[in-house]
C-alpha cells in the first residue's frame, strides 16, 4: 500500500501562564492509501490535536508552536504558504467535526455551506454546486435533498447535522477523510449508521480514513490499523487483531480491561490502571509508566 500520509516527530507545544504543555511529543505513523487508521486514546491524549495540526488548524491559535513534518503524498504541509494549504484543506484532506451542534454556521443554509467548498475548490458554477450539493445529501440519505438544501442547521436533528458534515467532508473527494469522534452525541443507533455510512463512502471512493476515538467497540470494529496515544505519546501500534489480543504496554492493557462487559467488574480496571499509569514515570521499558 502506498503511503499517502506520513507523520514524523510531531510535536506541538502551548505557551501558557503556567509553562509549556506538551500536547503531542514525537508522534511518527503512517497512513497509506484506502487504509483506515483508528486513533484511540482518553480525552486529553492528544488526538484531536494532531489532527488539527496535520489540517494546519492550529497555525492561528496564541502560543501554539508545531515542529516536524507533516508529508502529504510527499509535501510538507508545515512548510507550505496558506493560499497553498487553504487549496488542499477541505479538497485533498477533509474533516468531520466532532461536534455537529456547532460546527456548522447557524446563519448560513445547509446549501450554501456545502456549495462554498465546490464553488472554491472545483470552480463549479452556483447552478452546478447547487444539484452537487442535493447529490450528496442524497449520498447521505435524505429523503428530500432539494429541499434541506434550504433549511439551516438548527432545524436539524443530530444525526442530520453530522450527516450534512459527511456530505461537506466528501464534496470533493478527498483523498483523505479525518473523522474526529465523528459520533460523540448521537445515540448508538445513529451512531452504527453514521459510521457505516462513513465506512461505504471510504471504500467506495478509495480514501483514506483516520478515526478518532476514545471508543474501543468503535475501533475494533472499523479499522485495520490502531494507533493507541497516551499523555501525548504514542505508545502502541499495531494491526486491529494485535492490538486487542496481543498487546504489551500497560496502558494498552488497561484500556482493554476498561471497557465495559455484563460480566466485568469496572473498579478492578480502574485499580489496575491505577497502578500502573503515571504521568511523571518515564522508564526505559515504557514510556509513562
Amino acid at each position: 500500500m502506498n503511503t499517502i500520509l506520513n507523520i514524523n516527530n510531531l510535536s506541538v507545544d502551548f505557551d501558557t501562564e503556567y509553562g509549556i504543555f506538551h500536547a503531542v511529543d514525537n508522534v511518527s505513523f503512517t497512513v497509506s492509501k484506502g487504509q483506515v487508521v483508528g486513533i484511540v486514546g482518553e480525552s486529553g491524549c492528544g488526538k484531536t490535536v494532531t489532527t488539527l495540526a496535520i489540517m494546519r488548524l492550529l497555525d492561528t491559535v496564541v502560543g501554539a508552536s508545531i515542529q516536524g513534518e507533516i508529508l502529504f503524498e510527499g509535501q510538507d504541509l508545515l512548510s507550505l504558504r496558506k493560499k497553498q494549504m487553504h487549496q488542499i484543506r477541505g479538497n485533498e484532506i477533509s474533516m468531520i467535526f466532532q461536534e455537529p451542534m456547532t460546527s456548522l454556521n447557524p446563519i448560513l443554509t445547509i446549501g450554501r455551506q456545502i456549495t462554498e467548498s465546490l464553488e472554491l475548490h472545483l470552480k463549479m458554477s452556483s447552478k452546478q454546486a447547487k444539484e452537487r450539493a442535493a447529490e450528496l445529501l442524497d449520498l447521505v440519505g435524505f429523503s428530500d435533498p432539494y429541499q434541506k438544501l434550504n433549511d439551516y442547521p438548527q432545524q436539524l436533528s443530530g444525526g442530520m447535522r453530522q450527516r450534512v458534515m459527511i456530505a461537506m467532508a466528501i464534496s470533493c473527494n478527498p483523498k483523505l477523510i479525518i473523522a474526529d469522534e465523528p459520533t460523540t452525541s448521537l445515540d448508538v443507533t445513529i451512531q452504527a449508521q453514521i459510521l457505516d455510512l462513513i465506512m461505504d463512502i471510504c471504500d467506495k471512493s478509495g480514501a483514506a480514513l483516520m478515526l478518532i476515538t476514545h471508543n474501543l467497540g468503535l475501533i475494533a470494529r472499523y479499522a485495520e490499523k490502531v494507533i493507541v496515544m497516551y499523555s501525548g505519546n504514542i505508545v502502541e501500534e499495531g494491526i486491529a487483531n494485535q492490538i486487542y489480543y496481543d498487546s504489551h504496554h500497560p496502558y494498552t492493557l488497561g484500556l482493554l480491561k476498561a471497557v465495559p462487559r455484563i460480566d466485568g467488574d469496572i473498579k478492578k480496571a480502574i485499580d489496575y490502571y491505577r497502578r500502573n499509569a503515571s504521568r511523571t514515570n518515564r522508564s526505559v521499558n515504557w514510556m509513562f509508566f
